[in-house]
């Protein structure tokens, strides 16, 4: 049995490397130069070797180069299948260095095949935001023009480059942040704008991310103009709601506008939802945007954004999965992690389920919360149970019985140690094989510190990897998780009195993250209340399951399968 997680130090945790080392989580960067020797031989044993992942590094801790193998075995049909697979049914692109980004072509190999394809229009429309963004992005002359004009604080001109931008202010923990970029994204392209993404006050983006556009970079430059711009809070001149309430809709004296989308947005600056671009916002060259959560469900509340969310999105249950395919890969070292635990703990299971656990109480391990853990993995028949051991030993294992690998994710080691030790003791009811991981418990979460937020990503992208996920409700983490492996989640609903929530969890409607703080609105009536959303008459926004006050996106005929 594996034994992969620590009840003692945050710092003993597994091997990502598989092989001994001293710090599995170096943050040192360095490039590899191989010899043609090295080159030489490396070919014949990509020729000569049968298919397995090759992992070549030159001392412990750098980053390595990893080299799919199984692909030089394939025949040249099977090759041209592979290429098409690589690029997600076009939704990629080629032309990006492959050893920059090994996840952008490799994740292909660990997930299960696309369980929404991209759409031919979507595919359409991404090159073209892809071609805007080499155009007008960061060191372009456009680019340099629009930010002397920030700069100088003079009002809007009237884009004579074609350039308009949207800066994302990143904010909160990994998980609020990647559905907020999804989301930003999304906005984006609905309003032909380039993205640039804030790298955050840990400056943290680069460690996380590669660049998910050709040619050009989604970061926000650090020597952006506008002064003490995360600073921008609802009470701004130029934030969108107080324009439009106090100044008509005017742009007379702006050079920007502050769209507030945060979880605590007042009812005014919601309205952005609902801006027909008839009013002034397209006509703004720069607007800042902040949002801690997944606002993509809003979005599909305007009239004016409904026939082209139709044909980017047929099938509405799909969106963060296909944006976040395209928009976030890991960086390489980021990815090592993930492939290296894979392939050490949970590749050669049968089944792989995940179990995401958010406790919002504190940080310390509740009894109550192992028990719905259990409740809810016995309910729905995720987890075996276990055979008493009194009056009798237990029964003895069955060579090639199935096996059932558990990858749990949390800040606490206590709820991975307790059911490790019960599957360790006991012989499960089934005969299955139990075993159960953890890469890393941190026990207190921290904003923006690179180590930790390169652990947190590696552990959502390995929850993504699973078969089946269990994850809690009202996290963002576990959103993402399920979200961008195209899992349906069981969702266990947020306790109240420190007892088990009877029932203890749900099967969620779709695989969409749910959106704390888009309005149950009305663009057409301006009206915002409860029971708005039916009177939208819009059949693929739904109450979330585990929030009945946030709104999630669903695919009806989906739906009434489930």
């Amino acid at each position: 049995m594996h034994s992969t997680g620590s009840s003692t130090q945050a710092r003993c945790e597994p091997n990502w490397m598989g092989v001994e080392e001293a710090s599995p989580f170096t943050g040192k960067k360095t490039t590899k130069r191989w010899s043609s020797v090295v080159n030489a031989t490396l070919v014949v044993l990509i020729m000569t070797m049968p298919p397995l992942l090759i992992l070549l590094s030159g001392r412990l801790g750098a980053p390595a180069v990893w080299i799919k193998s199984t692909v030089a075995g394939l025949g040249t049909r099977d090759r041209e299948e592979s290429k098409k697979d690589v690029l997600l049914g076009g939704l990629l692109v080629p032309g990006f260095d492959k050893q920059s980004c090994a996840s952008r072509y490799q994740s292909v190999y660990y997930r299960k095949k696309m369980m929404r394809p991209p759409s031919p229009y979507l595919i359409k429309r991404l090159r073209e935001q892809e071609a805007l963004q080499r155009r007008c992005g960061p060191g372009t002359e456009p680019y340099i023009r629009a930010s002397e004009w920030l700069k100088s604080g003079q009002p809007d001109i009237d884009n004579i480059d074609g350039c308009s931008y949207l800066v994302l202010i990143s904010y909160r923990g990994l998980g609020n942040r990647m559905l907020a970029m999804a989301s930003a994204f999304l906005y984006a392209v609905l309003t032909n704008r380039v993205l640039l993404v804030d790298r955050g006050r840990g400056n943290t983006l680069t460690d996380l991310f590669c660049e998910p556009f050709p040619g050009t970079t989604w970061a926000l430059p650090i020597d952006f103009p506008l002064e003490k711009f995360r600073e921008l809070n609802e009470g701004a001149p130029e934030s969108y709601g107080n324009v439009v309430v106090n100044m008509s809709g005017s742009v007379s004296g702006l050079h920007f506008v502050y769209l507030h989308l945060d979880h605590d947005a007042s009812a005014a600056n919601l309205l952005v939802y609902c801006d027909d671009h008839r009013q002034f916002l397209h006509r703004v060259q720069w607007a800042i945007m902040r949002a801690d959560q997944y606002i993509a469900p809003g979005l599909f509340l305007n009239p004016v954004y409904q026939e082209e969310l139709d044909r980017l999105f047929p099938r509405k249950d799909s969106v963060f999965y296909i944006l976040s395919r395209y928009l976030l890969h890991p960086t390489n070292d980021i990815w090592g992690m993930v492939t290296r635990f894979y392939n050490s703990y949970l590749r050669n299971a049968d089944e792989r389920l995940g179990i995401q656990i958010r406790v919002f109480d504190g940080d310390k391990p509740f009894q109550h919360v192992l028990d719905q853990i259990l409740a809810c993995t016995s309910q729905e028949h995720l987890l075996p149970g276990v055979m008493s051991t009194e009056g009798g030993a237990s029964p003895l294992p069955t060579a090639g019985a199935r096996s059932k690998a558990v990858l749990m994710t949390g800040l606490s080691s206590w709820y991975h140690d307790n059911i490790r030790e019960m599957y360790w003791k006991s012989a499960s009811m089934n005969g299955e094989v139990v075993s159960v991981h953890q890469p890393s418990h941190e026990e207190h979460q921290h904003w923006f510190h690179s180590q930790h937020d390169m652990k947190a990503l590696a552990e959502i992208y390995l929850l993504s990897l699973t078969d089946k996920i269990v994850t809690s409700g009202w996290s963002t983490f576990g959103y993402v998780g399920n979200g961008l492996g195209g899992l349906t989640p069981y969702i266990m609903f947020r306790p109240k009195n420190m007892t088990v929530p009877n029932p203890p969890c749900t099967r969620a409607m779709s695989m969409e993250p749910c959106s704390f703080a888009v309005p149950h609105f009305n663009c057409k009536t301006k009206e915002i209340g409860r029971d708005v959303l039916q009177a939208n008459a819009l059949p693929h926004l739904s109450a979330c399951e585990d929030l009945f006050w946030g709104v999630k996106l669903t695919d009806p005929v989906i739906q009434r399968e489930v």
